[in-house]
Formats: structure tokens, C-alpha cells, sequence
């Protein structure tokens, strides 16, 4: 079973780095665990959302599943910020 055209550790991974970078350019202070978490749940959500708006992905594939991953950590982490507040 794969995850965007990936394997599960690969999507592990890059769900890590996905998270990092988020967390990164949204100045937010996590550890590795929670980025891991923000990249492979932020790149379902993004494909939920892409699929109901009817727009589709980014693609398949290792590079389109970091791209989905960082905006969707992008998003999980505004919507955290906007709920917090």
C-alpha cells in the first residue's frame, strides 16, 4: 500500500521534512514527532481539500507529496494559531 505514490516510510520521511519546513517557515516551535504528524496529516488534508474543490493534486510522487505535505502543515498550523487566539 502506498501514500501519494509512496511507501509508507518513504511518506514518513518526507512527512518529517514537510513538518520541519513548515514549521520553520511559520516560526512555530515543535518537536520531530509533531512535524512528522503536521506533514503526513497535512498533505491528507490538502488532497481532501484539492479533491472537494475538484482541482485535483499536486501530482504523484516523493517532490508533489512534500509540496502537499508543507502547505498542509502551512494550514494546520494557521488554523491552530487562529483557534488558539
Amino acid at each position: 500500500m502506498d501514500v501519494n505514490g509512496v511507501g509508507w516510510i518513504a511518506a514518513i520521511v518526507i512527512g518529517g521534512v514537510a513538518g520541519w519546513l513548515a514549521e520553520m517557515v511559520m516560526k512555530s516551535n515543535m518537536g520531530i514527532f509533531m512535524n512528522v504528524i503536521l506533514g503526513i496529516i497535512g498533505a491528507v488534508v490538502l488532497n481532501f481539500i484539492l479533491q472537494a474543490l475538484n482541482l485535483g493534486t499536486f501530482g504523484a510522487g516523493w517532490i508533489a507529496y512534500l509540496v502537499t505535505g508543507f502547505v498542509g502543515a502551512c494550514l494546520l498550523i494557521f488554523i491552530a494559531r487562529v483557534v488558539k487566539r
